[in-house]
């Protein structure tokens, strides 16, 4: 996807917004390799595109079948749009030559992008090159007619669909449609996403384990109402004691300086935070009373960063995890471009007065999809961490994905991997790691036959950040659910300039890349994946 720079709060949230796309994932990458050739398309239509206009189900208001002729992007298909009731735009594109699998992305932030978004479009192309049925729907609301949250406000089943009824739907629609097209069901069905997509994934594991075989959910947003306190929390204490650029460049020095070589290896990345023990009162220099400057901290800033870092409390107890040590490096490789701390419009407010992006998204969370009726001027000052976390409940049923109980999915042979970067901003990854040990005690030991977890030292949100954060996980997917080999481990890759410069392992958690002691740190076949 087009990569432009981070500049502003709404810039940043338009970042998040677009964050469903795998973008630097490279989906398909590996394919190659693989052991299942999934770019084998030999399967035709049955039928005329033009025949599927007259495809009927009791939830289509509206469908158009149009044929696409082939170019330099794209095979020949047949794009079928439309609408389920009442506003949910869906669209599956079926390639001439079919390999017989059916693949979907799911959405960012609050949703509602347009079909011919070019991050969708590119992902559409290349399901397309390689023979996928392609589905993708845009939840039920047009951002640039209703932007943010604020769909509600236009009917309020469009917060139930956004929440989950609209990507269930449109799954079965579509798979039905390209039954119907090639006269014969899908073979095996794929879900690829990240962010909110991540969280679509593993709701459609949770609540409907038919829809999908394999389902890839990067950096998923496993508690939405979660990471909405926590982001009221960081703009409290942020806006009470604000911070610079140069004082987070500060703190992402002194936190590297500390806890790289944790792990026996000094190699620009902290591969596991939860072992650094830093304290930015005790390990950042402090300015003398009544001073401030560039070099120093606050004893209001470093509390107001350790707040961050620990996340909300609630009556005097831990609620909600926080962002992890690393996460505040000042990053050559951002999500979506650009360079700077991995806090700034993320977390930090850019200018004062601003909105950044994690809280301009858990503000309009909270003004209309939290209350009923929504309540657009909602002071996010008056919430009280003591006595008001419970106000989230109702949401949180419709639209967390927090279930652990995957027992349904695994019994009809579901495949399930996530990925999380330890350096992620945006969403805090031990949501991710919770969820996956929650979901070790709820389906037992061999839990790690369905679902793993792959943690990626120094990545951020999706992509981006200072470590090795391209990787193809669906190709690993692919080659689970189809071979019934799952993946011991995944290459990542760093690319600057176009070129590779280091690769890495990426390993089944809790397991953690360990270097062998020879050979260039740089080449992911010095590392083997061990126990902690």
């Amino acid at each position: 996807m087009p990569l432009t720079p981070i500049g502003t709060a709404l810039g940043a949230a338009v970042l998040i917004a677009a964050t469903a796309l795998p973008g630097r994932a490279q989906a398909f990458a590996d394919q190659k390799t693989a052991l299942v050739d999934y770019s084998k398309a030999d399967l035709e239509p049955r039928k005329a595109c033009q025949d599927l206009n007259k495809f009927k189900s009791k939830e289509i208001a509206q469908i158009t079948a149009t044929p696409m002729p082939a170019d330099a992007a794209a095979p020949a298909h047949c794009r079928v749009t439309g609408l389920l009731a009442p506003e949910i735009a869906f669209e599956v594109s079926l390639p001439a030559k079919w390999n017989g699998r059916f693949y979907m992305i799911g959405n960012g932030g609050h949703a509602g992008e347009a079909m011919d978004d070019p991050g969708r479009v590119a992902q559409r192309n290349q399901a397309l090159q390689l023979g996928f049925a392609f589905a993708q729907t845009n939840t039920g609301h047009d951002a640039r007619k209703e932007p943010g949250a604020s769909f509600v406000l236009s009917n309020p089943q469009k917060a139930i669909d956004y929440a989950y009824r609209a990507v269930h739907l449109t799954a079965t629609t579509t798979k039905d449609i390209t039954k119907d097209y090639y006269g014969q069901p899908v073979s095996r069905a794929y879900w690829n996403s990240c962010s909110n997509g991540g969280r679509q994934g593993l709701i459609e594991a949770e609540r409907f384990p038919a829809d999908f075989d394999g389902i890839v959910a990067n950096a998923p947003w496993v508690d939405q109402t979660g990471f909405t306190i926590g982001a009221m929390w960081n703009q409290k204490a942020l806006s009470a004691a604000p911070v610079t650029p140069a004082k987070l460049a500060l703190v992402a020095d002194k936190v590297m300086a500390k806890c790289d070589a944790i792990d026996g290896l000094k190699d620009g990345l902290i591969d596991d935070p939860r072992k650094c023990n830093f304290d930015p009162a005790r390990d950042v220099p402090a300015c003398a009373a009544g001073a401030d400057g560039p070099d120093c901290l606050t004893s209001a800033q470093a509390a107001a960063i350790a707040k961050v870092y620990s996340g909300p409390l609630s009556n005097g107890q831990p609620f909600f995890p926080g962002y992890m040590p690393g996460s505040e490096a000042v990053m050559p490789s951002l999500f979506g471009g650009g360079s700077g701390s991995g806090w700034m419009n993320m977390i930090v407010a850019a200018q004062p007065g601003a909105k950044p992006a994690d809280f301009n998204l858990a503000e309009g969370t909270m003004r209309y999809l939290v209350h009923k009726p929504p309540q657009p001027d909602y002071d996010y000052q008056t919430f009280d961490f003591d006595r008001d976390i419970h106000m989230l409940d109702n949401w949180s049923k419709l639209a967390d994905a927090k279930n652990p109980d995957l027992g349904k999915f695994n019994k009809r042979g579901g495949k399930l991997i996530m990925t999380y970067g330890w350096a992620d901003s945006i969403l805090q990854p031990m949501a991710g790691v919770n969820y996956y040990q929650q979901a070790v005690q709820k389906n037992g030991a061999n839990t790690a036959e369905f679902f793993r977890l792959f943690m990626v030292p120094g990545m951020a949100h999706c992509g981006g950040g200072i470590g090795p954060d391209r990787n193809d996980s669906v190709t690993a997917m692919i080659d689970w659910v189809e071979k019934g080999k799952a993946p011991d481990s995944i290459v990542a890759s760093r690319v600057v300039n176009n070129q590779v410069v280091r690769t890495r392992p990426l390993c089944p958690y809790p397991q953690v890349a360990r270097y062998s002691g020879q050979g260039s740190i740089d080449d992911a076949a010095n590392f083997h994946c061990v126990a902690p």
